[in-house]
């Protein structure tokens, strides 16, 4: 298990995030869970920028759980954006959502979607949800692990050179 990677869930409803924590402890689910209202907030976690910068490494989770209707950037979009982002683009994203509308399903598979659960009603159902996942995302596949560090490119000093001369 890798039990060191952190679970990052966006999610706007108290109520869902309070009952996914209760199925993810039921489930005995070791990950540390960090959760977001917003989409911009999660990603600029993930980008750490804004009030979430610091240096070193990023905090990149190991799985990403996303609702899609979301306040201001929806789940859809953020999906989008972390996909067309080189560095967050190998994050596992589980779509996590009350809509069972094939278009939405479809949309979100074409954005890059590693699966898509509709949100189960009942808390028992939401537990047996959760138990699959951990077996599945957190036991039998391997996730790609954080990087160590950012890269950090340095720029060449500037050297006066002649027109048309290639640069050392």
């Amino acid at each position: 298990m890798q039990s060191n990677l952190p679970i990052l869930i966006v999610e706007d409803s108290p109520e869902d995030f309070e009952a996914a924590v209760r199925a993810f402890s039921k489930a005995k689910v070791p990950n540390p869970i960090y959760r977001f209202s917003y989409g911009e907030d999660a990603f600029d976690f993930l980008k750490q920028r804004g009030r979430y910068f610091k240096h070193g490494a990023e905090a990149r989770p190991g799985l990403l759980i996303l609702d899609l209707n979301l306040p201001g950037t929806d789940g859809l979009r953020m999906l989008q954006e972390i996909r067309a982002d080189p560095v967050l683009k190998a994050i596992p994203v589980i779509i996590f959502s009350t809509s069972s509308s094939a278009r939405e399903i479809e949309a979100c598979y074409l954005a890059g979607a590693n699966s898509y659960i509709v949100k189960p009603s009942s808390p028992d159902e939401l537990f047996e949800v959760i138990k699959r996942l951990k077996e599945y995302w957190l036991e039998v596949v391997t996730l790609p692990s954080k990087p160590e560090s950012l890269e950090v490119i340095v720029p060449k000093a500037n050297t006066p050179t002649t027109p048309g001369q290639p640069t050392t």
